[in-house]
């Protein structure tokens, strides 16, 4: 058996990230929800190397609290691909697992869907590095900065080009932005290559540091 080989650690400024996020017709795929949207930006020192877009037939009527929160009805998702067409695609814009970064703002939600979807039709889930940019704010912000770690409140802290909306490719947009504010913040405690970053959020304290405070406004 050949020894796996971990991933080189590289600055930031050189990580290519995937930034994901999912519109879904539930909470979990347990209970029979599905990935309806799929948006995804792939980003590298700053620059936005290309996107991913694509609405999926879930299979299902859409309940109509989705609909309302989102905006997609079941009229636009009649004629999406299903999720096993997709999922090749997705595969190929992810890239490998050794050089890409897999993102996402509470990236357990995305990563069951996607994890359930490819199990289900089988594909074997990528072994990518994750950032999940809720733990990574918690890490950067205090209570102080911000009253939580939504993605709409981070939005308003960081001041996201576009505002985040429960469409995947804007909010994956959003997120991106998210992202780069809060890399900016890590380098403020020195923290400067992927490997650092990933490990940041398994410190007990983080760094103290002087800041000037940063007021946001409270997401309704």
């Amino acid at each position: 058996m050949s020894k796996k080989v971990a991933p080189v650690d590289e600055d930031l400024s050189q990580t290519t990230f995937v930034v994901l996020d999912l519109e879904t017709s539930g909470a979990s795929p347990k209970t029979g929800s599905a990935i309806t949207e799929i948006g995804a930006v792939k980003v590298c020192g700053g620059h936005v190397l290309g996107t991913f877009k694509t609405f999926v037939n879930p299979g299902t009527p859409l309940p109509p609290f989705i609909t309302e929160l989102t905006g997609i009805s079941d009229e636009m998702l009649s004629d999406a691909p299903r999720i096993e067409s997709v999922l090749p695609l997705l595969f190929e814009f992810l890239g490998s697992e050794k050089t890409t970064v897999f993102v996402a703002h509470n990236a357990p939600f995305d990563l069951s869907f996607l994890k359930a979807s490819a199990a289900l039709h089988g594909y074997a889930w990528p072994n990518f590095r994750v950032l999940d940019t809720v733990k990574a704010a918690r890490f950067v912000l205090t209570k102080d900065d911000v009253p939580n770690y939504q993605l709409g409140t981070l939005a308003m802290y960081f001041r996201t080009e576009i505002a985040p909306n429960h469409r995947a490719l804007d909010d994956a947009l959003a997120t991106v932005d998210v992202l780069h504010g809060i890399i900016e913040i890590m380098g403020t405690f020195g923290i400067t290559t992927i490997n650092q970053m990933l490990n940041a959020g398994a410190k007990k304290a983080r760094p103290k540091i002087e800041s000037e405070k940063s007021t946001s406004e409270e997401v309704l």
